[in-house]
């Protein structure tokens, strides 16, 4: 027994040195083939030539906290002339993309006005060989005081029975040709924008017509908290009945677009496409607007979303008294930029049925006894 317990003691190191490398050798061979068959990055089969290497060789998933992309604004690329630029731009991502969640809302009607009339606006040349204002001026009162449709029956202002057009002048006009006014069966849809309340006459026609007929006025109090959705439960659909709505135009499409449900757009200031969509209505059959010099910029608008083609009549004042809002640049340039807008309504399918020259004789704060300082126009859409 103390030979065997000397024997132990003097072997012992070296026996537990062998024990030792005995368990060390399974648990470096366990470790080589996690390392050997361990997960791979997921772009290194598909990678190029820099990632691909020897086959068999290991790959490593790497864990990289990248920093949040940087936005930039990018300003319109070109400037139309007699246009202010707004200096707000779209966010983009720096590599070009367009920022996620940007436009967030899209409704089938405005993507359908988008493929069927949206076009960009397309600046005149010049009248003559230079800048003149005389020219430029002269072109735009040929084209605003000269029908381009005649029509045996009208509507009067106030009147809901056609009749033939009448000897004496009358602000605006409506025309009540069969193939141009709304099938009987069929619903007829009214808008006005007016702050001045000379749409009294328009309201009138038109609910005489068993249309279903909006106001608005940013002004007007008879609406409650502004909002759409709160005169539309008991007037929508009810022929001649006027809702009133504390609500205005607005030319700029907004940058950060939040879904908006029918009867709530939640806001005093709204594209006329998104006024629509909020109302269920697809077609205006009869719209009115005195803008206030806010129509240039509204036509624009119109003519480049394609909403123009959505609007069958348009009764609108036109005011030639200062270049209005967010429109710029000398006064030939102005003028370019107004025969602009009026030729792309006439390409979008407008045809001038009558003209009513306003008071005055100021055009861009210059007097001109040839011109008047506004005109009420009367316009048809005949491709509708």
């Amino acid at each position: 027994m103390r030979t065997c317990a000397r024997w132990w003691g003097r072997g012992s190191p070296p026996l537990r040195l062998g024990i030792t490398l005995l368990l060390i050798s399974p648990v470096l061979l366990a470790l080589q083939l996690l390392v050997v068959a361990g997960p791979r990055s997921p772009g290194a089969a598909g990678a190029g030539e820099e990632g691909r290497g020897q086959e068999g060789a290991v790959a490593f998933s790497v864990i990289s906290i990248e920093p949040e992309r940087s936005y930039r604004r990018v300003k319109t690329p070109f400037r139309r002339p007699g246009v202010e630029e707004e200096g707000e731009g779209e966010e983009v991502e720096e590599d070009g993309g367009r920022r996620e969640g940007a436009r967030t809302f899209e409704d089938e009607n405005e993507v359908h006005w988008r493929k069927v009339g949206s076009r960009a606006l397309e600046v005149q040349p010049w009248a003559v060989d230079q800048p003149s204002f005389t020219a430029e001026l002269s072109r735009i009162i040929a084209h605003i005081t000269r029908p381009q449709l005649s029509c045996s029956r009208v509507l009067s202002p106030g009147q809901a029975q056609a009749s033939q057009p009448p000897a004496a002048s009358h602000q605006w006009l409506l025309c009540a040709e069969d193939w141009l006014l709304p099938a009987a069966d069929r619903p007829c849809v009214a808008y006005s924008f007016s702050m001045d309340g000379r749409d009294a006459d328009f309201l009138k026609t038109v609910s005489g017509l068993g249309c279903e007929v909006h106001s608005f006025d940013p002004s007007n109090s008879n609406t409650s908290d502004g909002h759409l959705g709160n005169s539309l439960a008991s007037n929508h659909g009810d022929g001649g009945v006027v809702s009133q709505h504390k609500m205005w135009l607005e030319w700029r499409a907004p940058r950060k677009r939040k879904h908006k449900t029918r009867g709530n757009l939640g806001s005093v200031s709204q594209t006329l496409a998104d006024i629509m969509t909020a109302l269920g209505h697809h077609t205006v059959h009869f719209l009115y607007a005195d803008l206030l010099s806010a129509e240039w910029r509204v036509f624009q608008n119109w003519i480049e979303s394609g909403t123009l083609q959505s609007v069958h009549h348009l009764v609108a004042t036109v005011h030639l008294q200062w270049a209005g809002f967010e429109v710029g640049g000398t006064d030939e340039e102005v003028l370019r930029y107004w025969f602009s807008i009026l030729q792309s309504l006439q390409a979008a399918g407008l045809k001038l049925v009558h003209s009513s020259a306003g008071e005055g004789h100021s055009v861009l704060k210059r007097t001109v006894a040839s011109a008047h300082s506004s005109y009420t126009l009367s316009w048809v859409n005949t491709r509708r």
